[in-house]
């Protein structure tokens, strides 16, 4: 055996496993964006500039595909949606053979046709109620702000904001212990900018109660812009507390469309059995 190729041979070997031992740190070391030179320290004021960039529209029509898990397994559908501020919601839940169930409340009166089991569901508008056919158990007000890249707030009684792995976090704590943070990303193009020039995506929103137990978390990712307007078209909802897991992969939006006078509105087609729902 030649002794000089054998060497050769080792010494390649030695830097070959070099080199992936260096791709594995590089790759588990992957850098995450840099804090604002300048950063932000005005929670309030970054709250507030996030609803105003959310007032631009009224009303929303969407197409989405929508996927649970629950303890009764996977469901996923296509739902299209019709949105109208403050809370009237609608949703089709739609099939290769027409439409299954729809959901209409709004704000106060709930209705729901189930069109496979051919009932009606008819009660006041809660949480348990809206989250009969998407699983997101809030208020009907809330559900839209999940859906179109806003959230829902605890009571604000301290709060406080820092960047975090180059992303902005809004801490809230209210009086019952419960806290709520809140995560923006910062345009990459902003990253030098001034504190009051740096524009915020919402990215993440997560609450726990006064024991610590995470209660639900949102995520809110792939922006699009419709008229001016950024809309996250993957939005996950997962909820602790009731044990429901919901994503929503939007496909199209359109904004301010003409609302029929009964879009948020049904009555039971003849023959459908009746069903009272209640809230607790």
């Amino acid at each position: 055996m030649d002794r000089h190729g054998s060497a050769k041979r080792l010494v390649a070997r030695g830097r070959l496993i070099a080199v992936m031992a260096l791709a594995v740190v590089a790759a588990s070391c992957k850098s995450v964006p840099a804090c604002p030179v300048q950063t932000r320290t005005d929670p309030a004021k970054a709250l507030a500039e996030h609803v105003g960039r959310q007032q631009g529209w009224r009303s929303l029509k969407a197409e989405a595909r929508v996927t649970q898990w629950a303890d009764r397994g996977r469901i996923r559908g296509t739902v299209l949606m019709f949105l109208e501020r403050p809370g009237s919601v609608r949703f089709d839940v739609m099939t290769q053979l027409g439409p299954a169930a729809v959901l209409t409340t709004d704000g106060e009166s709930f209705q729901l046709s189930d069109l496979r089991e051919n009932v009606f569901v008819q009660g006041p508008t809660c949480p348990r109620n809206i989250a009969r056919l998407l699983g997101i158990e809030v208020d009907a007000e809330n559900v839209l702000r999940l859906l179109t890249g806003d959230t829902p707030l605890i009571e604000i009684s301290e709060q406080r904001m820092e960047c975090l792995d180059g992303n902005y976090v809004v801490s809230i704590s209210a009086r019952d212990g419960s806290t709520q943070d809140i995560e923006f990303s910062v345009d990459d193009r902003d990253r030098d900018q001034p504190a009051a020039a740096q524009r915020l995506t919402l990215r993440k929103s997560s609450v726990w109660a006064g024991n610590k137990e995470l209660q639900w978390e949102a995520t809110y990712d792939d922006y699009t812009t419709v008229d001016g307007q950024a809309f996250p078209t993957n939005i996950r909802f997962v909820d602790r507390v009731h044990g429901a897991d919901t994503q929503v992969r939007v496909k199209s939006i359109s904004l301010n469309p003409e609302v029929p006078p009964d879009a948020f509105h049904q009555v039971p087609s003849p023959g459908m059995a009746f069903e009272l729902a209640t809230c607790p």
